[in-house]
């Protein structure tokens, strides 16, 4: 029972550290990047140049930005992949954008920059895309591509129009998860100390300290418990028309992001105002300008229903997945984890694919799973190892995937990833120890 106590205690501890950490600048717009791209920037932008006639610098090129663009995920990717090649579109440009779509989705990177580090999060993207295309190139050279039927091609004739205010907020959203995210001294100096005359009463002190949390921490976990009920009141219904609890939940949001920004000193009342800060104040002022200018009541709608799916669908995974990370921690051997992936080489590599196959966990919960791996010893060429694999490599995913394209081609195409997972987290790993 004891043993039983320790872990749950481990779990909820790492759970609170992580509701008030500064992750929320972060998590909160990467959730409204990825709503945004979901519900206003047309699939046909994309899909459309991934036929089997379009030009592989074209079609290729678009399959591998495709999964930043669309927002999606590794659940997510499946029925869109088999929509396009269902229709038509080349193996190649198909595989690339299978492989890739998931690992730079937007909301897994700019997590995996802010909890992991940036090194590993542009990693993920440039090795994923360049393999992802090497991967599809490879598949299509390897394999006939079949006839296109010309009555299930029409998606590849399709166009979309992308308005320059769309453009413009999309800009600005990615200001907002930059602002809050990059380390540099303009959005870390302060510019303003404010000393509020407040003494903290004892009891309250000494529970935010066993606790391990700052009052800023306190807060920011006091507004995520609002926020919870308040968006569902708010954003359920959204698309039939807004309401006060539509609004109330967006002031909440806001004022999250903007108590998420200053820096506090633990154990006082002492407010430091960094540049982050006012860079948060002016830039969600800006998307406030240009959203209501730019778009009217039924796009604004479908733009937080996207946003509101997403976090229905993630962040609760996401809460299990610290949660379970939290305990994992204080179970795993610290000495096997080391003596199995501690090391940059290629045997400890596969090990970190494996794990990405038999441990997968949904889009983000993969993070602080990798959080854990690496406390606990693990190189960081492994771990990207493990980013890689485990959206593509899951049991299920390979399932699906062996439905729609065959025993042949799936093989083929999961000893390809797993191959290039290998060696993208080994060269990944070289460059680390050499830098």
């Amino acid at each position: 029972m004891h043993f039983l106590f320790e872990l749950v205690e481990a779990g909820w501890l790492s759970l609170l550290d992580y509701l008030a950490a500064h992750v929320l600048l972060c998590l909160v717009p990467a959730f409204f990047i990825a709503g945004y791209l979901s519900g206003l920037m047309p699939q046909a932008a994309i899909t459309r140049y991934l036929g089997p006639k379009t030009p592989k610098y074209i079609s290729y090129s678009a399959a591998a930005i495709g999964g930043l663009v669309l927002a999606v995920c590794s659940c997510t990717i499946l029925p869109l992949f088999a929509g396009i090649w269902k229709r038509g579109a080349g193996l190649g440009p198909a595989i690339t954008f299978l492989f890739v779509g998931p690992a730079i989705n937007i909301l897994a990177i700019s997590y995996t920059g802010a909890t992991i580090g940036m090194d590993i999060a542009i990693a993920r993207v440039v090795l994923a895309i360049t393999f992802g295309i090497t991967i599809g190139l490879i598949m299509a050279a390897v394999f006939k591509q079949p006839a296109a039927d010309p009555a299930k091609a029409a998606m590849f004739n399709q166009t979309a129009q992308v308005r320059p205010a769309l453009w413009a907020i999309l800009g600005l959203l990615v200001a907002v998860l930059i602002a809050g995210t990059l380390q540099i001294g303009l959005f870390t100096n302060t510019l303003i100390t404010l000393n509020i005359p407040l003494d903290l009463p004892g009891g309250l002190a000494d529970g935010l300290d066993a606790l391990n949390l700052t009052l800023q921490g306190a807060a920011l976990i006091i507004l995520l418990l609002l926020i919870a009920p308040v968006a569902w009141k708010g954003m359920n219904n959204v698309l039939g028309g807004f309401n006060r609890w539509t609004w109330a939940a967006l002031g909440l949001v806001a004022i999250t992001l903007l108590l998420a920004a200053p820096v506090t000193e633990s154990g006082s009342v002492i407010v430091h105002f960094t540049g982050r800060f006012f860079a948060e104040v002016i830039l969600l002022g800006a998307i406030g300008v240009v959203a209501a200018r730019g778009l009217d009541r039924d796009e604004l709608a479908h733009w937080l229903w996207e946003t509101w799916r997403f976090v229905r669908q993630i962040f609760p995974l996401l809460i299990v997945g610290v949660f379970v990370a939290g305990m994992a921690r204080t179970i795993t051997p610290e000495d096997w984890v080391r003596s199995l992936a501690g090391q940059n080489t290629l045997w400890a590599n596969a090990i970190g694919v494996i794990f990405g196959i038999f441990m997968y966990f949904p889009t983000l919960v993969e993070v602080p799973i990798a959080g854990m791996f690496l406390d606990l010893g693990m190189h960081r060429g492994p771990l990207l190892a493990y980013l890689l694999a485990d959206p593509e490599l899951s049991l299920q995913s390979i399932l699906v995937t062996g439905k729609l394209l065959g025993r042949q081609k799936t093989a083929a195409y999961v000893g390809l990833v797993a191959v290039f997972s290998t060696l993208a987290g080994y060269l990944f790993g070289l460059a680390v120890e050499a830098f």
